[in-house]
């Protein structure tokens, strides 16, 4: 496996168009790099399955607190 991805390798990874994937870039939210002048995008492997890792982690999050907001309005 590659240690650099394209952003096109990355959208297909991730099953998304290439327009989610170019802003996820943008914001910040997904840590890729420019390389020489015509504006080659790279994301590292281990980048992308960080974000991955923190996108589950945001998941659950969300999960248990939709399961505390229900349980709460059950016992009221």
């Amino acid at each position: 496996m590659p240690r650099f991805l394209t952003l096109t390798d990355v959208a297909e990874e991730l099953q998304i168009s290439m327009a989610q994937t170019r802003a996820l870039v943008r914001s910040g939210e997904l840590p890729a790099i420019q390389i020489g002048g015509r504006g080659q995008w790279r994301v590292e492997q281990v980048k992308l399955d960080e974000y991955i890792a923190d996108l589950y982690v945001q998941q659950a999050a969300k999960t248990e607190a939709r399961k505390a907001s229900v349980s709460q309005t059950e016992g009221a």
